[in-house]
């Protein structure tokens, strides 16, 4: 949080629901910073497997734990393990939730360095880019720092998803979103 306060920038934060149960304070924290907070299901399950009903579940129950705690219900959401098909989609959709990916993955989740998640970052940021982090990675918070700044100066502004979507879109396969 201190990172991105001394940063001036804002983040979202996909959560999943059994995260949000063992620490609600930080769920508060996280939203009393201004930064957003979107859903990344209950459980964490593999998405792409599940039928629809288990699929609306996934998303009702995260979204719920959200709204309690913010008073904001989610509208974002990203599947575990980036999984999505047509009938995450659809569950999505009826959930009023917009499916979100990435577009550039740090890969910091296999405990890369800080110059090794930069190597990944720097050469494919554009306007638009979602970068993929993990709060609980091994390096992540250490790197932080150093990630924002050299982004930051390359021109870019950080912002939450919310502010960097568009309202009518759609997102092709490789995560890049298109206006319609």
């Amino acid at each position: 949080m201190q990172t991105l306060k001394s940063n001036n920038c804002k983040a979202t934060f996909f959560l999943v629901g059994d995260w949000i149960d063992k620490y609600e304070e930080s769920v508060k924290m996280i939203y009393e910073n201004g930064h957003e907070i979107a859903n990344h299901s209950n459980t964490h399950s593999h998405v792409g497997s599940l039928n629809l009903e288990k699929n609306i579940e996934e998303i009702k129950l995260a979204a719920d734990k959200i709204e309690k705690l913010t008073g904001k219900r989610s509208n974002l959401y990203r599947g575990p393990y980036g999984e999505y098909n047509d009938t995450v989609l659809k569950a999505a959709k009826e959930q009023s939730h917009t499916m979100i990916q990435w577009s550039i993955d740090s890969l910091d989740y296999n405990d890369l360095t800080c110059d090794e998640m930069l190597e990944r970052i720097e050469p494919n940021l554009k306007n638009g880019s979602i970068i993929l982090m993990h709060s609980g990675a091994k390096n992540t918070a250490s790197s932080l720092d150093k990630i924002i700044k050299t982004i930051q100066n390359k021109g870019y502004e950080l912002v939450t998803v919310s502010d960097l979507i568009y309202e009518e879109g759609r997102v092709d396969n490789q995560g890049v979103q298109h206006s319609i």
